[in-house]
Order: C-alpha cells, then sequence, then structure tokens
C-alpha cells in the first residue's frame, strides 16, 4: 500500500481513500447499521486511464459522490438490493380489505414475474428506459395485450411508488404514460343500434335453445345492469310494488369455484333501478320458472337467487358470458349480415347510449349506471355518430 494520504502520482487522498497494492483505489464508509461498506475502482478521477486489461468504471470518486447524494437524500443504498418481484410481494402485503377481482390481479402479475427475467431484477438497477423496453418487450416479443400490460404496470407503478416513498430509489421508473411506450391494441366495446338489439333480442327469443334465456338479457338490455349485479339479485332485489330494483350488491365466484358476495364495484353502484312495465313482465317470468333446488342455496347470507345453474348454485358472470358467445355463433352462422359481438358489458354499452340519444338527463343516467363520476357516463358508454350529431342539428332547427 502506498505512503499513508497519498497515492503512487503523489496525491492527497481524502479521509476513507486508501491506494491497495495491487493499483485499485478503496473507500471505506459506514452504513446506516454501522456496518463496514467499501468502494472500489481502478481511477481515483474521471480524468485518469483505466490501466491495461481492467474494466473501465466510474472514478472512485464519481463512485463516492453519487453515495454522498444518495446519503444527502436519505436513501437506504442497501435497500435497493431488493428485486422487483420482492418489491411487488412487499406491496401486495400492504394492500388488506381489496376486492377479489383485483386480489386475482396481483396473483397474476406474481405469477408472471415469478418466470420473466426482469421479475430478479434489483429495484435501483431498473431505469426508465429499461421499464418502457421492457413493457415494449413484452407487446412485440411476447404478444401480450395492451389490457394485459396495462394491468401488470398498474402494479409496478404503485409498488415502486412505494419504494421511493421509502427512500429505496431516487425516481420512479414507471411513471409515464403508457399509450406513449406501447401500442393501444384493446378492441372498443361498441353499442349496438337499435335495429341489432331488437333482431338479436327476436332470435334469442324464437330459438329453442337459447330461448330460456331471454327474460334474462331483455333485462340485460334495458337496465344497464353490470352482469355481477344482475346474478347477484335475489327475488327480494325486486320491487313490485315499487316499480324498482335494489341494487346493494354483486355475486362473484373466485377461480377456486367460491362464491362471494361484495359490495358494488363503486360506492355509486348502491343504488334503485327504475323498472319500466316490460322489465317487469321480465322478471316476473323469471320467478314463475325458476328452478325449484332441493336445498336453497345461499351465500352469505344471501338466498332466493334468480337462475341457478344444474348444481342447483346460482349462476355467475361465467354462464351468461358463454351464452352470449354461443348465441352470437350461431347467429352469424344462420345469417349472412353480421351480428357484431355481444356480451352482457356491450347490453350495459347499448343501454347507456340509448337512454343518452333519447335525451335522459346526464346526471340521472349516471346515477341509473352507478358511475363515480359522470365523465365515465358522458365519454366512455355514450357513442355518438354523424347521424346522431346531424338528428340533433334537425332538432335544433325546427325549434
Amino acid at each position: 500500500m502506498s505512503e499513508k494520504g497519498r497515492d503512487s502520482k503523489g496525491r492527497i487522498l481524502h479521509h476513507g481513500e486508501v491506494q491497495q497494492k495491487d493499483g485499485r483505489y478503496r473507500f471505506k464508509y459506514y452504513d446506516s447499521t454501522g456496518k463496514d461498506r467499501y468502494l472500489y475502482s481502478w481511477r481515483l478521477d474521471r480524468n485518469d486511464k483505466t490501466p491495461a486489461g481492467k474494466r473501465t468504471g466510474p472514478s472512485l470518486r464519481e463512485l463516492e459522490k453519487k453515495l454522498q447524494a444518495d446519503m444527502f437524500d436519505h436513501i437506504v443504498t442497501n435497500g435497493g438490493n431488493l428485486t422487483v418481484l420482492e418489491l411487488v410481494e412487499k406491496y401486495i402485503a400492504t394492500r388488506t380489505g381489496v376486492r377479489n377481482s383485483t386480489r386475482a390481479g396481483y396473483k397474476t402479475t406474481i405469477n408472471f414475474l415469478k418466470k420473466d427475467p426482469f421479475g430478479s431484477r434489483r429495484i435501483d438497477t431498473v431505469r426508465i428506459s429499461d421499464a418502457k423496453l421492457w413493457l415494449i418487450g413484452l407487446q412485440q416479443q411476447h404478444g401480450k395485450s395492451y389490457s394485459v400490460i396495462h394491468s401488470i404496470r398498474g402494479v409496478l407503478r404503485p409498488a415502486f411508488r412505494m419504494a421511493l416513498d421509502d427512500d429505496l430509489i431516487r425516481r420512479n421508473p414507471f411513471e409515464f404514460e403508457l399509450a406513449t411506450v406501447i401500442v393501444n391494441d384493446s378492441v372498443t366495446r361498441e353499442a349496438i343500434t337499435l335495429e341489432q338489439e331488437r333482431k338479436y333480442l327476436e332470435f334469442v327469443k324464437n330459438d329453442a335453445h337459447f330461448k330460456r334465456y331471454y327474460e334474462g338479457i331483455f333485462i340485460l338490455f334495458k337496465t344497464g345492469l353490470r352482469i355481477s349485479e344482475f346474478v347477484g339479485l335475489t327475488i327480494k332485489n325486486i320491487d313490485f310494488t315499487n316499480h324498482k330494483i335494489i341494487v346493494d350488491h354483486q355475486l362473484i365466484r373466485t377461480s377456486d369455484m367460491t362464491y362471494m358476495i361484495e359490495a358494488p364495484k363503486t360506492e355509486s353502484g348502491v343504488r334503485e333501478i327504475p323498472m319500466t312495465p316490460d322489465v317487469e313482465d321480465a322478471f316476473r317470468t323469471i320467478i314463475k320458472n325458476r328452478k325449484k333446488p332441493k336445498v336453497e342455496p345461499m351465500v352469505d347470507g344471501y338466498s332466493g337467487f334468480l337462475y341457478l345453474d344444474k348444481n342447483d348454485m346460482p349462476m355467475v358472470a361465467l354462464h351468461w358470458e358463454k351464452y352470449f358467445q354461443h348465441i352470437l355463433q350461431k347467429y352469424n352462422n344462420i345469417y349472412r349480415v353480421q351480428m357484431p359481438k355481444v356480451t352482457p358489458h356491450v347490453c350495459r354499452h347499448t343501454f347507456c347510449s340509448n337512454m343518452a340519444k333519447s335525451g335522459m338527463n346526464p346526471k340521472s343516467l349516471q346515477y341509473i349506471m352507478g358511475h363515480s363520476d359522470i365523465s365515465v357516463t358522458l365519454n366512455t358508454y355514450t357513442h355518438v355518430k354523424f347521424e346522431d350529431a346531424q338528428e340533433e342539428m334537425r332538432k335544433i332547427q325546427a325549434v
């Protein structure tokens, strides 16, 4: 080792700096726990040349400067040893009381990160460009859809935000607009036209097999209910005296086939929906033809569900999504003019758009739909085309 306080070139070394016998520089410091830590470099200053055959890297004083900046910002440098997977697991552990669907999304992200090399990356090595390139690779190389990537990023961004709040990193690498990085290939779920709705319902009503689901599908088109709210309805939720549907819960079935009652999607989801006479007739028919089980199924204290499956358990969203899928396949195999995709959520879109076009007050429509934000009612569910604008202009001119 060189003379104390100077290196082999005669330069004065700072406190904690030494030059080892092999010529490499070392800086000693103490972490927040009082444990000895060291920085190493073959160069003292950035203007020094790296010895032949040695790997080039930041100079010792550049490393010291970064360390000082980290300490100034109260960053626990060893916290960066967390991997992306470990960070996400830690974040999820803090998320208590979330919905079952949210919990399922967390599980999917965890399983994905366990298989993807990105999950083993140290969080302090992830830069914004790394995060962007990884997401681009998920879409272009692994064929992940925009919605899947959106869900994954939806877990990673708050997880890294937690790391930032805990002073483990200096910047959140996932704080950027996703649409500026990858292509949004999501298919917009458009409302169908009144004519298409009429033809679809007529087809279901007259089909020997699918007519058993006609009343339920009719109600979805005419009330705007979410499918999870619809399958959760019990006989007690249908108030024929006051002509209203009482929506105060939804029925969920988890991947392990556990049935659960949850609150509606938003606080605004708790509502009472007015029933028209034809909707009341549909409910009366459902209740009249309702399957009589040997033992009435009960889920979290609720019983009297309107539709039961072959096992005498309440039908859930997946049942109805399959029915809609099979109906569409059969319809389009018969008719030359194809019917666009119809799902329970398309029924909801269609109802909202029809009500908006008929002139319903936006705030009333927001209440019926159970939206917490009226911008969702106005921007997401109401599909206005040229013909709609043209008709509005005609109405104004006729006044």
